[in-house]
């Protein structure tokens, strides 16, 4: 679907935006691919690696209204994957992050309403669920908007969705390339947060996939959330350094003991698809219900049970240490 079509990445110089240009060149034949990044040395780096003919590098920052409708002029598809995601620089900095992740969102929707953009899927995050920090409050806050789009293009063409997943394994700030590096230097101990800490887990490759996939069958309104492995991040240090000691540090401010993806108070509308969940939308959009029992490559699913938790600590897939170790090898 992504043949002769002109393609837009926000945030595209990130870990996501380059696992997703490689990806594209190698599967299909775009019209333009377009990184829309505020960063020029980051463009600049990318461009040594990314330089099909198709490729275009639009320097601008979401926050600029302005500059998103121009860049979006006829462009097919939109990830949007910027945004300001360290949870401690958020809380630190709390208008610097809801100016790119909640009003960065709304210029983003308003710039693919104006140019009649295809469909647009927006990159969320476990910590939108029930956040307890200011980054997970802003992605939630995006996704409403996002899901609320659908409504507000009323009969227009543009749909949009979102995409929920877990920790990126590998991801610039995640916790393997930090424990990788602090053994490479010698550390004889590596510090955990909490001994019964678990997260959620997903390859880059993996999260570019499923959201390749969305595009296909997104009927809009729709947050995905994939099915996906779990790990306690006591396990990831006994993988990687199995004779160092463990420095206990507590629990940073903004973190949760475990991450939620689907909660609780969203079962009456969450389904059940093989290998995804879907988080159905509270409201109705223009025009009547959609069935989303039903998605656009045919697949069915159910409504989940009552008060269902898709939740990290309670994942019935949690990789063991032999499987971390696997896992590494197998994707990097």
């Amino acid at each position: 679907m992504f043949d002769n079509k002109s393609i837009l990445i926000t945030g595209g110089t990130g870990s996501f935006g380059q696992k997703y240009t490689k990806t594209i060149l190698e599967r299909y034949k775009p019209k333009r691919l377009i990184i829309l990044s505020r960063d020029e040395l980051k463009q600049y780096e990318m461009q040594q690696v990314f330089n099909a003919p198709c490729m275009r590098y639009f320097l601008g920052d979401v926050r600029d209204g302005d500059r998103l409708l121009q860049a979006f002029k006829d462009v097919d598809y939109v990830i949007h994957a910027a945004a300001i995601k360290q949870v401690p620089a958020a809380e630190y900095n709390p208008m610097e992050c809801i100016k790119t992740n909640i009003y960065g969102a709304e210029n983003v929707i308003r710039a693919a309403i104006v140019n009649n953009v295809n469909k647009v899927i927006a990159l969320s995050t476990d910590k939108a669920a029930n956040p307890i920090n200011l980054y997970g409050a802003t992605k939630l806050a995006s996704d409403k908007l996002f899901v609320a789009a659908n409504n507000i293009v009323g009969s227009g063409r543009t749909r949009f969705a979102a995409v929920r997943y877990g920790n990126v394994v590998g991801s610039r700030g995640s916790v393997v390339p930090f424990f990788k590096s602090l053994i490479d230097d010698g550390a004889s101990a590596l510090p955990i947060t909490h001994p019964d800490m678990t997260r959620f887990w997903i390859t880059l490759q993996d999260g570019v996939d499923f959201v390749l996939k969305n595009f296909s069958r997104m009927q809009g309104g729709e947050i995905f959330v994939p099915k996906i492995p779990s790990v306690k991040l006591i396990d990831i240090a006994i993988a990687y350094g199995p004779n160092l000691v463990h420095d206990i540090v507590g629990i940073r401010p903004g973190e949760k003991m475990h991450e939620i993806m689907c909660p609780g108070d969203d079962s009456h509308h969450t389904l059940e698809f093989d290998d995804h969940y879907v988080i159905t939308p509270s409201i109705r959009f223009y025009g009547g219900d959609i069935d989303y029992t039903s998605n656009k490559l045919g697949a069915k699913g159910a409504l989940v049970k009552e008060r269902f938790e898709y939740n990290s600590g309670n994942n019935p897939d949690c990789l063991t240490i032999e499987q971390i170790k696997a896992f590494d090898d197998d994707n990097f």
